[in-house]
């Protein structure tokens, strides 16, 4: 043993006498890996050193990772080092198995007393990048759990704050995020972390004892939340007494200058994990800016609770979650107003508790992994061509569309296959955002998807064409059915009866027009040739005849009397017109005779 000894802990690079060593002395099958009889008799030699040079440590006075220093060409390390790190390389290099040195950690921590405890862990903090490899983590990740958790179960909770901090930080590195070993499925909670205070008044000092009470018994809320669940009345009690400490707050609010004399955050050495329940130094707690800060914020962790999602959602009543946001605001503004930088911090737990919703959602899904394995890009052989897929229907889509089902015709008249809507069921989400009473806020209203509004304009125009023609005028909240709307609403987008009768008589007055002057104009030729043949009698019978046929023509295109009495009452506009041509004509022709109260009786 003495010569393994001084052969392991020689002077020099690892890499060039490690393996060397451990074949003269294992005399292994194989040059460069040991097999597994071998690793085992190897494992007892290295541990029985170990015993060997923590023993020596031991009685020597010295602290074990600086005992036996030995000054190289590198760094100045203690033997105990010396061999863990030529264990390391061993491992690294799979020459031994790779759980070797995650043994000989936890043997060394067990040995160890709590001070030297300390040294060996920054030792493995320093390795933290070796260790963690994927070939030496798979062997030793479980050992390395264990090693840390004995650790912590000898540490003092309220002495040892910030080595049990650096045992947590380093698994929280050392453990990829999705392993469930360090999570609390579950969600138990650590009942047995009882806060004790005093349960009778003291004698001969005056301090306001209900209060007393009233303010450490939140204590029993905060350590187990889920009591509050259970009960009506646990409920009623706990909010009742947070708002008996919540109103000393506001009473007794802290200024500047109290806030940074009494601050301790900055100061590490005097930070404890628990503070002092004795009722004397109540009145000097309450002045203290960090000790306000820790209950309040253990106030919004525990409403964070009560609202946050689990496998067995909270069922409470509305008139609790309202009671609840109202503490809860509370709580928030007086962190605000504790000093200093009451703003800054408060920002800072809001950050945090939203963060921590996602591991809520995480846990409750069954903590799946979060790390995906990239993808690998096959690159194509050099001077290979890519072959284009063929598809049986032209296209990949086709393809996939055709295999949808094994018969096809029973695929087309499927009932659950998707249908075209009725045009009076699609428009109901939008009828609703339009109903005031319903409240939905503008920015939320249907008719700003674009989407949802062209698709209802192609329903519109193929099975509403009214609707349809309402969108010029009124936009798309026009072409919603009347009948889905409320009547406070219909009345803005419904056509008034009075704009649809004066929209047809302006129609029908203009085609009117249009006749009367067409006909007017065979009068007016008809009594051009009458005139004509008056004064040329020497023309002779032909002359007249013709000028009683042109005459008969005339007289028979005269407009009948209720057509004159229906375009003469159309529009006082467009009888005033009517009149007047009728008028002339009866002037020049004689055929006619007009009175604007009568109706025209034609002239025999």
């Amino acid at each position: 043993m003495d010569a393994f000894r001084d052969s392991i802990l020689q002077r020099g690079p690892i890499e060039s006498f490690a393996l060397k060593t451990v074949q003269d002395f294992i005399q292994p099958q194989r040059q460069t890996k040991l097999a597994q009889d071998e690793n085992q008799m190897l494992e007892n030699m290295l541990r029985t050193l170990l015993q060997q040079l923590v023993a020596s440590a031991a009685q020597s006075g010295e602290q074990i990772m600086q005992y036996g220093q030995l000054i190289d060409d590198v760094n100045i390390n203690g033997q105990i080092p010396r061999l863990l790190d030529v264990v390391l390389y061993l491992c690294e290099k799979e020459h031994v198995e790779g759980g070797m040195i995650f043994q000989l950690l936890e043997d060394l921590t067990e040995m160890s007393t709590m001070k030297n405890c300390k040294d060996v862990f920054g030792y493995i903090e320093s390795k933290q990048d070796i260790l963690g490899k994927q070939e030496l983590f798979a062997r030793g990740k479980l050992v390395m759990l264990r090693t840390c958790n004995q650790l912590l179960r000898r540490l003092s909770k309220a002495n040892d704050v910030v080595f049990c901090g650096r045992i947590l930080m380093f698994l929280a590195h050392f453990f990829p995020l999705s392993e469930r070993s360090a999570v609390n499925i579950k969600g138990v909670f650590n009942t047995s972390n009882e806060t004790k205070y005093e349960k009778d008044p003291p004698k001969g000092i005056s301090v306001d004892f209900n209060f007393y009470k009233t303010f450490w018994s939140l204590q029993e809320y905060f350590c187990n939340p889920a009591s509050l669940t259970t009960a009506s009345t646990k409920w009623q009690k706990f909010s009742s007494s947070l708002a008996v400490v919540l109103n000393t707050f506001d009473a007794q609010p802290l200024s500047e200058e109290e806030g940074e004399a009494n601050s301790l955050e900055e100061e590490a050495a005097t930070f404890n994990i628990k503070y002092l329940t004795s009722s004397k130094l109540m009145g000097l707690e309450l002045k203290d800016s960090s000790f306000r800060r820790h209950i309040l914020l253990q106030c919004l962790i525990l409403f964070d609770y009560l609202r946050a999602p689990g496998k067995n959602d909270k069922d409470l009543p509305s008139e609790t979650m309202e009671e609840l946001k109202s503490c809860e605001d509370r709580v928030k503004k007086l962190l605000e107003i504790t000093p200093p930088k009451g703003k800054e911090f408060l920002r800072a737990v809001e950050h945090i508790l939203e963060r921590e919703k996602n591991w809520v959602w995480w846990k409750r899904d069954g903590c799946p992994p979060f790390e995906k394995q990239p993808i690998e890009k096959k690159s194509p052989i050099a001077g290979q061509k890519r072959r284009r897929p063929r598809w049986r229907l032209g296209n990949k889509e086709l393809s996939q569309l055709w295999r949808w089902a094994e018969l096809n015709p029973d695929a087309v008249t499927d009932s659950q296959r998707v249908k075209t809507p009725d045009v009076a069921d699609y428009w109901k989400p939008l009828a609703e955002d339009m109903d005031p009473s319903a409240g939905i806020e503008d920015a939320y209203h249907h008719k700003n998807n674009r989407v949802y509004c062209w698709k209802g304009l192609r329903f519109a125009a193929r099975q509403d064409l009214e609707g349809f023609s309402r969108f010029t005028d009124l936009g798309i909240e026009g072409v919603v059915p009347l009948e889905l709307l409320p009547p406070e609403v219909r009345s803005k987008y419904q056509a008034k009866p009075n704009e649809k009768a004066k929209r047809a008589k302006k129609d029908e007055t203009k085609g009117g027009s249009l006749e009367e002057e067409t006909k007017g104009g065979s009068l007016v030729s008809a009594e051009g040739t009458l005139a004509g043949g008056s004064t040329s009698e020497a023309e002779g019978e032909v002359g007249r005849g013709e000028s009683e046929a042109m005459e008969s023509d005339a007289v028979a295109d005269t407009p009948t009397p209720e057509e004159q009495q229906r375009l003469g009452g159309s529009d006082t506009d467009n009888g005033q017109e009517a009149g007047q041509i009728e008028d002339a004509e009866t002037e020049e022709g004689g055929l006619m005779e007009t009175d604007l109260n009568h109706p025209p009786v034609p002239i025999s």
